[in-house]
């Protein structure tokens, strides 16, 4: 998408989704200023400049280290990069400070598979469907992550759930 002047509106938008989340957090969690993500952080974040996203927020947790959400944000840069292990550990960071977000269990849940820790995967991915329970692609990660550890009957009841809640979202990826 363009506006007028043919400048892309991707990188604005994506910058601005990223401050709402933020925006959103502290109004629901109940958080002060220090909560928001630095805007040129998020930016480079939102613009897939991830190098720069990992600099910009490890500035803002040092400065505030109870912000929850720069310690999350900073975690999924990580793992862009993939530095699972940094990325893991800021994610604990982020929901030990309180985050409780249904995609920060997802992400987390989404690297420890990737390390191979089936376990703690499971447990992530099932906080992740009870905290986003009208989200599809936690019961489908679920389900994934349960298939692969022998749970017959729960990935068969998380992939239907996902199934439910978005029909086609199998048939898309098969075209």
């Amino acid at each position: 998408m363009v506006n007028k002047r043919g400048v892309s509106l991707v990188p604005v938008g994506a910058a601005i989704l990223l401050l709402s989340l933020g925006i959103a957090f502290v109004a629901s969690a109940g958080g002060n200023e220090q909560q928001l993500c630095d805007v040129g952080a998020d930016y480079a974040l939102g613009v897939e400049h991830y190098s720069e996203a990992i600099r910009l927020h490890t500035e803002v947790v040092r400065k505030y280290r109870d912000n929850a959400l720069a310690h999350y944000h900073l975690g999924f840069a990580e793992g862009m990069m993939g530095n699972r292990t940094e990325e893991v550990r800021e994610y604990r960071r982020a929901a030990a400070l309180g985050l409780r977000n249904w995609d920060l269990f997802l992400n987390v849940g989404l690297a420890q598979l990737e390390n191979g820790d089936l376990d703690a995967a499971t447990h992530s991915l099932r906080r992740a469907a009870l905290l986003g329970e009208d989200h599809p692609e936690s019961h489908f990660n679920l389900a994934l992550v349960c298939e692969r550890r022998g749970l017959l009957a729960d990935a068969e009841r998380e992939m239907l759930a996902s199934l439910q809640l978005n029909p086609g979202h199998l048939m898309r990826g098969t075209r």
